[in-house]
């Protein structure tokens, strides 16, 4: 990592504050998830993002699973999973994430991925084909898949959205501005380019996405991206506080953003048209993505009710 990002630790701001704290969980409930994630040979964004949500999702019975290995093709710095020259692809993965869901009986499921810009079709055949395993062997279940930007290559938008996964999510995660500093390989013009995409391929399609806070934006530039993000028509928005990975190879927190700045980052989405915002300093795209999903579901029937 530069010495730019090594010299911005000397900013450390301590502690983190009272709202982070989160009771303990129960391992009598969480040894049950992780003994099936490791029975399947499966990788999770809970441990190689290090979410700090993993005890309160496993205890709940719930994980999110990250397909095509667990090494990125890219180089973010707010990231903590692996970066490097990826592995081969598991061809038996889609089949063994349907049997581990069956066995966990989940209702919902989140599909994500590391980056694989060292593959031709970027990893996109194997979200259909999980997809698509997931439907076959648990028909009742949910499935929401949280894509990379496949280059903003249409056609391989077609070929998920294709899949019919019940939610298509992709991460903006900051503001235009720190793009270039900790997202080289990225690009925000087309990450909400394929947001408009997904909306524009199938109008149907619910379409999620999130960002992070607390990286050194000012908020000018936080109220630019939700108002890019609801040009986008995307339903459902998640917003959290970014926590650094590790003290020297990631890029610093800048700020704890206390709750009641979400709450009206919140509200100033939902004025725009966002459908559904969670907005806390705990957040996660991923977490408790089943709620958000029922949430919206619910407010698609109000609305319904409310026109007859």
């Amino acid at each position: 990592m530069s010495t730019n990002l090594e010299a911005n630790h000397s900013q450390d701001i301590g502690c983190l504050p009272d709202w982070f704290r989160q009771g303990l969980p129960d391992k009598g409930k969480i040894n049950p998830v992780k003994d099936i994630i490791e029975k399947y040979r499966l990788n999770t964004v809970c441990r190689s993002a290090l979410c700090p949500n993993k005890g309160k999702c496993w205890e709940k019975g719930v994980a999110t699973f990250m397909i095509l290995g667990d090494i990125c093709t890219r180089d973010c710095a707010f990231c903590a999973v692996i970066k490097g020259t990826p592995g081969e692809i598991d061809k038996k993965e889609p089949d063994n994430i349907a049997l581990a869901v069956a066995e966990l009986k989940l209702n919902y499921v989140v599909i994500t991925s590391v980056t694989r810009d060292d593959l031709p079709d970027k990893g996109s055949m194997q979200f259909v084909l999980t997809i698509e395993a997931l439907k076959r062997k648990c028909p009742n279940v949910k499935v929401e898949a949280l894509i990379p930007d496949f280059y903003g290559e249409s056609d391989l938008l077609e070929k998920i959205i294709s899949a019919r996964a019940d939610v298509i999510s992709h991460n903006i995660e900051m503001v235009k501005r720190l793009y270039p500093l900790i997202r080289p390989k990225s690009d925000y013009i087309r990450s909400l380019g394929v947001l408009k995409d997904l909306k524009r391929i199938r109008k149907s399609c619910l379409v999620k996405t999130g960002f992070m806070v607390g990286l050194g934006e000012a908020e000018e530039e936080i109220n630019e991206l939700i108002e890019d993000l609801s040009r986008t028509g995307c339903d459902m928005l998640t917003i959290g506080q970014y926590l650094s990975p590790s003290f020297d190879k990631h890029f610093p927190v800048k700020r704890f953003v206390p709750p009641e700045d979400f709450e009206s980052y919140k509200k100033r989405a939902l004025r725009l048209g966002i459908g559904i915002v969670r907005s806390a300093p705990l957040v996660r795209s991923s977490f408790l993505a089943e709620e958000a999903f029922l949430e919206f579901k619910g407010s698609q029937k109000e609305s319904v009710a409310e026109c007859n």
